[in-house]
């Protein structure tokens, strides 16, 4: 089965209506509102990304970039199959994309996601589906003060020469100015 990628830099309601379903069944909690995705991509620090099977919606994802020039990392901010179509291999695939992608467009050395650290047969899972995928979970845990759950850091070296330097708190901080630029008003110097 193979999916039809497609990536947009701009936002698009009518896109978004037909995306949206997928995004809250994926995401009932701690996703972020529509008005800061829909700013992300105004502010041009995130892609919206499509699959399609057979003309029809079957995965999104939400990304966004992190370093410079060299150390670039592709964080994943959001990532959904169709609940109807897991375990056919669509997310892995889907993945791929949006990985080579990543690389052709913007030269990244790594793909960066953070994943629930909770210890739910749900959170297992995801983390299961990841390191299936080539992603190396971190030892820090990271606690959000406003979201009950906490998060680590997983990422898929794509460079002979990446290197975890720590537990996994460098990555993490990588995620946390990603979500601090999301969040940020246009025109905000953050200083």
């Amino acid at each position: 089965m193979t999916l039809e990628f497609k990536t947009y830099d701009k936002w698009d309601d009518a896109l978004w209506a037909a995306i949206e379903p997928l995004y809250r069944e994926a995401f009932p909690h701690g996703a972020k509102p529509v008005g800061i995705l829909h700013a992300m991509l105004d502010k041009q620090i995130a892609w919206l990304h499509t699959g399609y099977q057979d003309g029809k919606l079957a995965a999104m994802a939400v990304t966004g970039l992190s370093g410079p020039a060299g150390e670039r990392m592709l964080i994943i901010d959001y990532m959904a199959v169709d609940a109807g179509l897991r375990g056919q291999g669509l997310g892995r695939q889907f993945l791929e994309l949006i990985r080579d992608w990543a690389v052709q467009k913007h030269d990244i050395q790594a793909v960066l996601i953070e994943v629930e650290a909770g210890h739910t047969e749900e959170d297992a899972a995801r983390v299961h589906f990841w390191e299936h995928c080539g992603f190396i979970a971190t030892e820090y845990v990271h606690q959000y003060i406003w979201i009950p759950e906490p998060y680590r850091a997983m990422v898929m070296p794509l460079t002979r020469d990446f290197a975890i330097t720590d537990d996994g708190q460098a990555l993490f901080r990588r995620i946390t100015d990603f979500h601090r630029k999301s969040f940020r008003k246009s025109g905000d110097t953050g200083v």
